[in-house]
C-alpha cells in the first residue's frame, strides 16, 4: 500500500513558511540577510549543519567559535550534541538541545535559536516556535536583526492561526509584520505575508493594499509576483491553501511554473527509479496522462534520482512522455517545498492553484480528477464567453 503518512495541508503551511515566504539566513552573530525566495534558490539556511564537529581548532590549536554559535563550554557541547541529533534524524532531541544550549549560553546564542525555531516550524510545533522567537527578540541588536526576528515570529503566528483557526494568532502576526516594515522597509516580503494574514481576517481592502505594495517595492522574490497579482484579482485565494509557487525547466526544455498553469488541473507525482512502489505505480500515472491528454490537465513527474543518466534512460524506456523533472533527491527544491518525506507521493492541484489533500494509491483519483477537470472546463468556458452589453432601444423616428 502506498501512502503519505502526514497531513499534506498542515505540513505545507510550515514548509511554505520556511522555504517560500521568508528565505532568511543567518550570516553571523546577530547579522542576517534576506535571501531570495526565487524557485532557483535552495531555500536552505546558510547556517545549515553539515557535520557534527561544531568546534574546530585554529592554527594555534585553540578552539575557534563561528559567529552566532555559543561560547560557553557547556553550551558548545550541548550545541554539538544537538547538531548530531539532527544529523541522525532525531529532531525532537535536537530541538531540546538547541534550546538548552541557548540557556547555557545565557540566552545569547543566535544560531541555537535559529536552528531550534526552524525545527519547530518544520514539525508544526507553532507555539514552540513562537516561544523561541520571543526568546530571540532580546538577542537582536540592529534594526535589521530585530526585523528578522519579528518576521519569524509573525510567520509562526500566521501558521498557528491558519492551522488551528485562531484569529488572535493571525491578528498578532499582522502586528509583527507591521513591526518588520517599520524596522526594515527593505524586507518587502513582509508586505506579502501581511496581506495573507489580513485576507484571512477578511480585511480584504487592507490585504489588497499590502499585495499592491509588495508588487511595487519587491525586487527579491519574483516567483511570488504572479501569486500576488492573482490575490489582487481574487482575494479569496489568499485564504486558500495554495500550492507552492515553484518554477522548473522540464526534460524537454519547457519552463513550467505553478502560477503559469492557472486554469489547468495539475497532478504532481514524486518518484524515483530506485523506488519499487513508484515503479509499480508508474503505469497508473501513464494511464492518467494519456487518458486526459486533451483535457486541461498537466501531469508533472518529479524524480528524486541523483543519477541523471539512469533517470533519463528509465524515462525513455518506459514511454514517460508527459512532463518530467529531476529534483535530485529529498533535499531538492521542489521536494522541500512540498515537504516530501517518502515516495511515491502525488498531489492534485485545482485550476485556481489550490492544493488538494490527496493520498497516494487512492483508487478514486481518476474520479476526483474528472470532477476537477470538469470544474476547470466550466470556469474556462465562462471566461471565454463574450460579454453581452444591454443597449437601450433606439428611439423611434
Amino acid at each position: 500500500m502506498f501512502g503519505i503518512h502526514y497531513s499534506v495541508t498542515n505540513r505545507l503551511i510550515a514548509v511554505a513558511a520556511l522555504l517560500l515566504w521568508f528565505g532568511l539566513s543567518t550570516t553571523g552573530a546577530g547579522q542576517t540577510d534576506a535571501a531570495k525566495t526565487d524557485a532557483t534558490a535552495t531555500g536552505a539556511p546558510k547556517a545549515e549543519a553539515t557535520n557534527s564537529n561544531a568546534a574546530k581548532l585554529d592554527a594555534a590549536g585553540t578552539e575557534s567559535v563561528k559567529p552566532g554559535e555559543p561560547t560557553d563550554p557547556k553550551a558548545r557541547k550541548t550545541f554539538a550534541s544537538a547538531i548530531d541529533w539532527e544529523r541522525h534524524g532525531h529532531d525532537d532531541a535536537a530541538l531540546d538541545d538547541f534550546r538548552k544550549a541557548n540557556k547555557q549560553d545565557s540566552g545569547h546564542c543566535w544560531e541555537c535559536l535559529w536552528r531550534a525555531y526552524r525545527l519547530a516550524v518544520t514539525r508544526g510545533q507553532y507555539q514552540v516556535a513562537i516561544d523561541i522567537a520571543r526568546d530571540w527578540l532580546p538577542v537582536a541588536q540592529s534594526d535589521v536583526d530585530k526585523a528578522t526576528v519579528h518576521f519569524r515570529l509573525g510567520i509562526a503566528q500566521q501558521d498557528q492561526g491558519v492551522k488551528e483557526t485562531k484569529e488572535k494568532a493571525l491578528a498578532e502576526s499582522s502586528d509583527e509584520f507591521k513591526a518588520v516594515l517599520a524596522l526594515d522597509p527593505k524586507l518587502t516580503l513582509a508586505h506579502f505575508n501581511l496581506g495573507i494574514s489580513l485576507a484571512r481576517l477578511h480585511r480584504d481592502d487592507a490585504a489588497r493594499e499590502e499585495f499592491s505594495a509588495f508588487l511595487k517595492e519587491d525586487r527579491s522574490n519574483p516567483s511570488l509576483h504572479k501569486r500576488a497579482e492573482r490575490y489582487l484579482q481574487r482575494i479569496e485565494l489568499a485564504r486558500a491553501t495554495m500550492a507552492p509557487p515553484f518554477s522548473v525547466t522540464t526534460l524537454d526544455g519547457q519552463r513550467v511554473s505553478m502560477d503559469s498553469l492557472e486554469g489547468k488541473v495539475v497532478l504532481i507525482d514524486f518518484w524515483a527509479t530506485w523506488c519499487g512502489d513508484c515503479v509499480i505505480a508508474m503505469p497508473h500515472i501513464r494511464k492518467i496522462a494519456q487518458k486526459f491528454q486533451d483535457q486541461p490537465l498537466v501531469v508533472l513527474s518529479v524524480s528524486l534520482d541523483s543519477d541523471e543518466g539512469k533517470w533519463k534512460d528509465f524515462v525513455a524506456k518506459n514511454g514517460m512522455t508527459w512532463l518530467q523533472y529531476r529534483d535530485g533527491g529529498s533535499a531538492g527544491q521542489i521536494a522541500k517545498q512540498f515537504g516530501i518525506t517518502e515516495i511515491p507521493a502525488t498531489f492534485s492541484i485545482d485550476a485556481d492553484g489550490v492544493l488538494e489533500d490527496q493520498h497516494v494509491g487512492d483508487a478514486d483519483i481518476e474520479g476526483k480528477l474528472k470532477k476537477m477537470i470538469a470544474r476547470a472546463v466550466e470556469v474556462n468556458n465562462r471566461k471565454s464567453e463574450p460579454v453581452v452589453v444591454d443597449r437601450a432601444p433606439e428611439a423611434a423616428n
